[in-house]
């Protein structure tokens, strides 16, 4: 069947910050199997290739973390015929080593969310479908993020191990500190289900975490104090040309597969 609407190479799991790099924009709204995407899709232009951008928590972060349709967000991205998608994400820091302002191009993911719609398979009518998900970051966009990233002369970590929670509320001391004694690098609610569900669409898919805190302080620092929402968004703000800049170089790049 011939799409009625426009196709894109490459997606972007971001907001409004990032659409004016684009060129020949074009907004579009559409429906999936699993209902509406979080926000209508804006389609551009850059280097040459069709960029989808779609807000993950909606064009007015109206949809809170545990509310996001996640299904029909990935869903709406295969419809487009993207064959590569980024997932730039904010993060709470839980390791001495990493430091608001820091990117990291993640590698793992651990889910402690719950009741989320986590995959499209609700049934098992044509037989089992169980995915496969050693390694949920597609390593070819990393290495990607990484050269452009490390091009720029921008802080960034390769490697890192995000706990993902339900949100919306930040963690106590005493989770943020077991997280940190797992080994766990950073903090986050939105990578799951989205880069299960990109595994499952048969996405290569990338998350670049922007760390904009230490999520609930320093137990031996007193002067670093727990996150709060301001925090997070203004932080998030301070990153957001790097952000660009290296979404921009990945795409324009030969390495991604679009």
């Amino acid at each position: 069947m011939t799409s009625t609407f426009p196709q894109a190479d490459v997606g972007v799991f971001g907001g409004s910050g990032f659409t004016h790099l684009l060129d020949d924009v074009t907004t579009i709204e559409l429906t999936t199997a699993y209902g509406e995407p979080s926000a209508p899709i804006t389609i551009g232009e850059i280097a040459g290739r069709r960029v989808a951008f779609l807000a993950r928590h909606g064009d007015a972060h109206q949809h809170p973390p545990h509310k996001v349709n996640y299904r029909a967000n990935v869903a709406a991205m295969g419809q487009l015929g993207v064959t590569a998608l980024f997932a730039p994400f904010a993060a709470g820091s839980l390791q001495p080593h990493l430091g608001p302002g820091d990117l990291v191009v993640v590698d793992q993911f651990v889910d402690r969310t719950s009741g989320r719609d986590e995959t499209f398979h609700d049934h098992f009518a044509d037989g089992p479908r169980h995915l496969t998900l050693p390694d949920p970051y597609d390593p070819e966009l990393r290495r990607a993020l990484l050269a452009a990233g490390r091009e720029a002369g921008v802080p960034i970590h390769d490697g890192g191990t995000v706990v993902v929670v339900n949100g919306p509320r930040f963690s106590t001391r005493a989770e943020s500190r077991w997280f940190r004694e797992q080994g766990w690098d950073l903090v986050n609610m939105t990578q799951h289900p989205e880069a299960a569900l990109a595994g499952e669409a048969g996405i290569p898919y990338a998350g670049l975490a922007i760390v904009t805190d230490r999520d609930a302080g320093v137990e031996d620092d007193p002067s670093v104090e727990a996150v709060t929402q301001e925090q997070v968004f203004a932080a998030f703000d301070r990153s957001i040309d790097a952000v660009r800049s290296i979404l921009v170089a990945t795409i324009a790049g030969a390495t991604v597969r679009a």
